[in-house]
């Protein structure tokens, strides 16, 4: 199972081990990673789950859906350059020590 570090707006972090093939968003739900809301359970519909990968990650992350595109044109923080929907993210190996900031806001 490999560790993401998520790292709220305020710098605090808490690390997590996520389960190979399942969402980022469900793995920081099921360890009560605060600032991750999924209002639409991981559908792509909401934004809510936003966060920012850390850029030396990136290119373990599948390329944007165009759902997912629609959707963090409407986040409620900055859309930056590595913005994602955590539900987008299905967790894999080479996740180990993945960094994740989550934004201030998410409604």
């Amino acid at each position: 199972m490999p560790n993401v570090i998520f790292i709220d707006a305020s710098g605090k972090s808490k690390t997590i081990d996520c389960t190979v093939g399942t969402s980022l968003m469900k793995s920081a739900q099921l360890n009560g990673v605060s600032g991750i809301y999924a209002e639409c359970g991981g559908q792509q519909m909401c934004a809510t789950c936003h966060v920012y990968v850390a850029e030396d990650f990136l290119h373990t992350l599948p390329e944007v859906s165009v759902d997912e595109d629609e959707m963090l044109e409407a986040t409620a923080s900055d859309r930056l350059p590595n913005s994602r929907l955590s539900c987008a993210i299905i967790v894999k190996p080479e996740h180990e020590n993945m960094v994740i900031h989550l934004p201030k806001f998410q409604r």
